[in-house]
């Protein structure tokens, strides 16, 4: 009967992270593409940047700490979506056929069905035409101290010459209900824009000045603060934060302590995208990974509008 319940509640999970992925047809993030992002014509007048070093990702840590956010077991549509986002696009050379000689001498393609599985433990499947993709590490609903034990073991393995990107979709509100209508697809906005004062001091007596890492209630264990990822800018930083309190992270900015960081942050406010049911991500992390849905979705263009469109285009 357990067994039973479990197995229900992981089927609902998949149903409903399925819908909120694959609204639009052919939905998905976009991923660097070799024949684009490593253009042969590009590379000369991208070197004149490196005449220092060259500055390669190579770790990237993903978290979000949401209330009934869509996820299947532990692995949440947002950090999904930036986990693709994050990946070279496959080239498939990897998944030609391989053929093999038989005891006659004639070619034995074993990529048709023949009721049997062959599987080659010991066959490489990464793509040998691309770079290699970076480290990915998924967290699921850390707490604060759990997530900086990651981090600082991370950073002790990180040379100079590689970017740690951190992203961060969570709260900043500890009812996290209020998210729901932020961050989501949503038919009004969450907070009125009164409420976001543009001047107001960064202090940890204010309730805008972190990100909520926890389950509910108040408390200061809970609360990311920007100072709290100053002592990873010893090493270079990408840091994208999705939260309606993003603009509290700006304080890392000349507060480095030895690299520059690279800040990536969601708008205070998002913008109401109407007739579509909240339960679809975070806002900003869809554009950042597939712009043209995102958009879509925010100008009210339904699903079916979009496969027309997709077809003539």
């Amino acid at each position: 009967k357990t067994n039973f319940k479990e197995w229900k509640q992981v089927l609902q999970e998949l149903d409903r992270f399925l819908k909120a992925d694959g609204a639009y047809k052919g939905s998905r993030s976009l991923r660097y593409d070799n024949l684009f992002d490593s253009y042969a014509s590009n590379l000369a007048s991208i070197a004149r940047f490196h005449s220092k070093r060259v500055l390669k990702l190579k770790e990237a840590v993903l978290t979000s700490y949401h209330r009934n956010e869509v996820k299947f077991t532990e692995l949440t549509l947002d950090t999904f979506r930036m986990l693709q986002s994050l990946e070279w696009e496959p080239t498939g050379s990897y998944q030609i056929a391989v053929k093999e000689l038989t005891e006659n001498g004639t070619m034995s393609d074993q990529s048709g069905p023949s009721g049997l599985i062959d599987i080659h433990l010991s066959t490489e499947i990464s793509d040998g035409n691309l770079p290699s993709n970076p480290q990915r590490a998924i967290i699921y609903h850390p707490t604060v101290s759990h997530l900086m034990a990651v981090l600082a073991t991370i950073c002790e393995e990180l040379s100079q010459d590689s970017i740690l990107l951190i992203y961060i979709s969570a709260s900043g509100l500890a009812d996290q209900n209020a998210y729901h209508k932020y961050a989501s697809s949503s038919s009004s906005r969450s907070r009125p824009a009164s409420a976001f004062s543009i001047d107001k001091p960064n202090s940890h007596t204010g309730s805008d000045d972190h990100v909520w890492l926890g389950p509910r209630g108040n408390g200061g264990p809970n609360n990311l603060y920007p100072e709290d990822l100053i002592p990873f800018t010893r090493y270079p930083l990408f840091l994208v934060i999705d939260s309606e309190n993003s603009h509290a992270f700006k304080a890392i900015h000349n507060a480095e302590k030895g690299e520059p960081a690279a800040l990536l942050l969601s708008p205070r406010i998002a913008s109401a995208m109407p007739g579509v049911e909240s339960g679809n991500g975070g806002q900003f992390t869809y554009f950042l990974t597939a712009p043209m849905q995102a958009f879509c979705q925010l100008a009210g263009i339904t699903p079916d509008i979009d496969s027309v469109c997709s077809s003539i285009f």
